[in-house]
């Protein structure tokens, strides 16, 4: 009897501990959830209303219902703007990304390369891109190419500087283990220390990701082409040319949500290539 009662006791305080445990986890995902929402509406609310208590006419601060019926109105010019810029930004991403660390697994595999080589990739990276855009302009013509090539130069530095990180932050005995057993530098490169750069690599990828948007954005104010062909950046260009303040915040707010969902899709990658082994994706599991 006195077996069964510790058991059962045992058993209601697991329960109970069990229950508070995902009461808490409950609330926290409430709190994370409804947090921004509250933030948004207060925000929106305030943006509604202080343009109607200061007078300030819609071509100076729209206001959101003035935003929402500019994206509505101008459906038509607006969405094959996005879809150039998504096509921009997703290409430049994607070379940037792979780009990036294949000269950072050079540049890791011989230290001469990397003293040689990095500082120029440094020197690029300070370079502002309005200042490199006409030359790649000059270069390769204006147009998609340009932007591709832009947003490519902007997302580079990231990855690159990342992932060397990562390949120079291996283990030392897990380093002095590859040694013990012979393994060549190319196979520790491939077998260790790649696989431990993973998180550093993601880590540039999702910086990449996000800057990229604004190579292909500034790219457009450059090298952007009209005809109905040009992306977000040249349909804000248009925009604030002639006064069409409420579909230029339109356009601006198309840029921002398609970089927040870009970099939320870059985050589930992410996750799902380090769930399985590294305790940072772990713990976002938990």
């Amino acid at each position: 009897m006195s077996t069964e009662t510790v058991t059962t006791k045992s058993g209601k305080i697991v329960s109970n501990s069990l229950g508070k445990a995902e009461k808490r986890k409950s609330g926290k995902i409430g709190a994370t959830v409804i947090g921004p929402i509250i933030a948004l509406v207060i925000f929106l609310s305030l943006w509604q209303l202080i343009p109607v208590i200061l007078d300030i006419k819609p071509f100076i601060l729209p206001k959101p219902i003035d935003v929402l019926g500019a994206a509505i109105e101008d459906w038509h010019l607006l969405w094959p703007a996005i879809q150039i810029t998504v096509i921009e930004s997703v290409i430049g991403f994607l070379f940037s990304g792979v780009v990036g660390i294949g000269v950072a697994v050079l540049l890791a595999s011989s230290r001469i390369l990397e003293i040689s080589l990095y500082p120029y990739a440094v020197i690029l990276q300070t370079i502002p891109v309005v200042a490199v855009a006409p030359i790649v302009v000059i270069w390769f013509g204006s147009g998609f190419n340009a932007i591709v090539i832009i947003a490519f130069l902007i997302g580079f530095f990231p990855v690159v500087s990342n992932t060397l990180m990562g390949l120079n932050s291996v283990d030392k005995n897990m380093s002095d283990l590859f040694t013990l057993y012979n393994a060549s530098k190319w196979q520790t490169m491939w077998r260790l220390r790649i696989p431990a750069a993973m998180p550093y690599i993601m880590s540039g990828l999702k910086v990449s990701c996000t800057l990229a948007i604004v190579g292909a954005v500034t790219g457009e104010f450059v090298a952007g082409i009209g005809g109905g062909k040009g992306g977000l950046g040249y349909a804000i260009t248009v925009a604030a040319v002639q006064l069409k303040t409420p579909y230029l915040f339109a356009c601006a707010i198309s840029g921002a949500i398609f970089g927040i969902s870009f970099y939320l899709l870059v985050s589930l990658f992410s996750r799902l290539m380090l769930k399985s082994w590294h305790e940072s994706a772990m713990k976002v599991e938990k």
